[in-house]
């Protein structure tokens, strides 16, 4: 039998979410095969429509285009009885449904994963919330900011004495939880696949952010050891940061063997560092004496100069790269990390790739995020069976 080109082929999802931690899951599945339909409150949609800027185009941002991308829309008022049972309807032919509301918000519209699982008893339903479905914090509203404060990454991110500084973007807590939850997702999917039982995969916006800390909880529970920031450095080896170049930009370089360190020594021809300071520990010891060394050889020359020294001698180097770096990055083209999308009314878009990348059924990006209910019709009329009257009536009562 001829394998489908897509993984996740047959699969439908219910993306009931808002945002970007959950969609973001519901998004991964979309761009491996499976059917999305994101579900919107008819006034509106979701809010990430008009978050950032501006396409040109209506509740179109390009930062809806980009995420809720290969999904189909259909507006629903789940707070209406009458979305409640159509949502209903919907969930006996689903295999995931994917939210984030905060805790009970669902089980106050008679939606939540009691009333979901005995309708489809093989429904997989993945929540992300800012705190998780239990605990004394559940009920707190979350974001990727406030995630990645208390999970732990805020504070390590930094000049040390400073104000902390936003980890990368303020989304990364969403787009590190989006993650887990697909994940999540296909655990789910495999263990229904043996056994017919679905489940509930409950994600923390805070725990994805908390399980990226290394060694930092087994140290703390060691020797009561508070990591702190460090600046553009870490404080497990050394020289392993940022460096300027002397041309005003700056790239990273992390030697964390000694081998790595022999291969930096060997290309900035200074054979004594590497007897002086060749192991780890006395590296460390001295760390200013080092980065310092290593330092006035970048300044020395020009970023691609340093680049090219450091490629030629095997040292794991990179260029800090702004976007503009990125665009005309060879390798980037050659990997498709850059796709260019057509969107009716809009023109060309360029979006990140699809990952991880298959040998044999590989993502793909079809479509970029949708009109507001541009598959009402499809799904209300084809998959419900809902007549013309029928969907107007709901329209004039707001609950598609």
């Amino acid at each position: 039998m001829k394998q489908n080109k897509h993984a996740m082929a047959g699969v439908r999802v219910l993306d009931a979410a808002t945002f970007i931690a959950a969609p973001y899951a519901a998004a991964i599945m979309g761009e491996f095969g499976a059917e999305v339909i994101k579900i919107e409150n008819p006034k509106g949609g979701d809010p990430w429509r008009r978050y950032g800027t501006d396409s040109g185009q209506p509740n179109q941002s390009l930062a809806w285009l980009t995420e809720a991308r290969n999904k189909k829309s259909i507006t629903l008022n789940l707070r209406a009885p009458e979305g409640a049972a159509l949502f209903k309807r919907l969930v006996e032919t689903a295999d995931v449904v994917c939210e984030n509301f905060r805790p009970g918000t669902l089980e106050k519209w008679g939606i939540g994963w009691t009333d979901l699982k005995a309708i489809n008893s093989g429904l997989i339903m993945m929540r992300i919330s800012g705190y998780g479905q239990t605990g004394p914090y559940k009920d707190r509203p979350g974001f990727a900011r406030i995630a990645h404060a208390v999970g732990g990454l805020t504070y390590l991110s930094g000049i040390p004495g400073e104000t902390p500084v936003t980890p990368g973007s303020t989304s990364l807590g969403d787009y590190m939880s989006g993650m887990y939850g697909a994940i999540g997702i296909l655990m789910a999917l495999r263990h229904r696949d043996a056994t017919g039982e679905g489940q509930m995969v409950d994600m923390a916006l805070y725990e994805s952010v908390f399980r990226a800390l290394d060694e930092i909880v087994p140290r703390y529970a060691k020797d009561g050891f508070v990591r702190e920031p460090e600046g553009t450095g870490t404080v497990n080896a050394c020289p392993h940061g940022h460096f300027p170049t002397g041309d005003g930009k700056f790239l990273s370089i992390a030697c964390t063997t000694d081998k790595m360190f022999e291969r930096l020594t060997q290309a900035m021809v200074r054979p004594d560092l590497w007897e002086n300071f060749g192991d780890q520990q006395t590296r460390l010891a001295a760390r200013v004496t080092v980065i310092d060394e290593v330092t006035q050889w970048t300044t020395s020359m020009s970023r691609d100069e340093v680049m090219a020294a450091c490629v030629a001698a095997e040292v794991p180097s990179g260029p800090i790269n702004s976007i503009a770096d990125i665009f005309a990055d060879p390798h980037f083209r050659a990997r498709d990390d850059l796709l260019a999308v057509n969107v009716p009314t809009i023109g060309e878009v360029t979006v990140p790739g699809v990952y991880p990348k298959l040998s044999a059924t590989p993502g793909s990006v079809d479509s970029l995020g949708p009109e507001l209910g541009n598959a009402n019709e499809e799904v209300y009329g084809g998959q419900l069976g809902l007549s013309a009257d029928d969907m107007a009536a709901l329209k004039d009562k707001g609950v598609i």
